[in-house]
């Protein structure tokens, strides 16, 4: 079961942003996704955010990730930061398309999970270019 969770969405689009579900509160903050500038933004948002929320990770926190479609490098990287959370701390990923999602709020997150939408074999995630 799901409770708390990390969503990443993070596939190039101005809509990308990071959601928290912690202890019954939802927040969600946006990201800023243009690698060029500094390739540790996302990595960055995501560990000041935690930090912000006093968030402790462990195998009962879940990671849900965007696999697209969305471009490659926004993919790519939330897949790894969450595979480095996982390995580090423990817990799952967890992740779900595009399409599935209509917006970006609790109630449609919620949604997936109720629906078991969110997969757990993160091997095919869909790029565009």
């Amino acid at each position: 079961m799901i409770n708390d969770f990390l969503i990443i969405n993070c596939i190039g689009k101005k809509e990308d942003a990071l959601g928290l579900k912690i202890k019954k509160n939802f927040f969600i903050q946006k990201i800023e996704t243009n690698i060029n500038k500094n390739k540790d933004t996302l990595i960055n948002s995501i560990i000041d955010f935690l930090h912000q929320k006093k968030v402790i990770v462990d195998k009962n926190f879940s990671i849900i990730i965007n696999m697209g479609p969305g471009r490659f490098s926004g993919i790519r990287i939330s897949l790894s930061i969450a595979k480095g959370i996982k390995i580090s701390k423990g817990g799952q990923i967890f992740g779900y398309k595009d399409s599935q999602l209509a917006k970006f709020d609790l109630k449609n997150i919620e949604i997936l999970i109720e629906k078991n939408l969110l997969e757990n074999k993160l091997i095919k995630p869909i790029y565009i270019s």
